[in-house]
């Protein structure tokens, strides 16, 4: 499994690095690609990442899954990129499955009308921008998964891990992690 996670200056530090994590753990290929020209980038709450390569480059390949991190800014910095915004349109006209967290379900997924039709969850002040918004923490429908904030990166990320690797490998991962639900 391939996994691309997306990410630019602002993204939410817990949301990215808990999902590129949990994918690892479960034994996804994740590429992280920044959508600037340098590798590195400054989180909302000041971590510094470095990115395996650029969107650019990164574009090309097919990916079983592409993550859309939040945090307000990193959401809207993502938003604006082009090739982004096409990969996941190819994505979900794929059926391939496609996911956000906390502000970029709002800011990225419904602001290009990829989620018009599907039930998704955000972080609540953003809540008014979804077309069918949903309270729960998780929410799957039709290749698209949403979560709510930091706080649900982890349920998020196992949920990830599941509709890619299966139940089994989920509950594996979690308990290595000691994590209870």
């Amino acid at each position: 499994m391939k996994a691309l996670v997306p990410v630019a200056d602002g993204v939410e530090d817990i949301e990215t690095v808990t999902v590129v994590d949990v994918l690892r753990r479960a034994r996804v290929d994740v590429t992280v690609a920044s959508i600037g020209p340098s590798a590195g980038v400054t989180c909302a709450r000041g971590c510094r990442l470095t990115a395996d390569c650029t969107l650019a480059e990164a574009a090309a390949t097919d990916y079983d899954l592409i993550v859309v991190p939040g945090g307000a800014k990193g959401a809207e910095n993502l938003s604006q990129d082009r090739t982004l915004v096409e990969c996941l349109r190819r994505q979900k006209a794929s059926g391939r499955w496609f996911a956000a967290i906390c502000a970029a379900p709002a800011l990225v997924l419904a602001h290009h009308h990829l989620t018009d039709d599907l039930r998704t969850t955000c972080y609540p002040s953003f809540r008014d921008r979804l077309a069918h918004p949903s309270d729960e923490r998780v929410v799957v429908d039709g290749n698209c998964i949403t979560s709510q904030s930091p706080a649900t990166a982890m349920a998020f990320a196992l949920k990830l891990v599941e509709l890619l690797c299966g139940a089994q490998t989920s509950r594996e991962v979690a308990a290595a992690m000691l994590f209870a639900a």
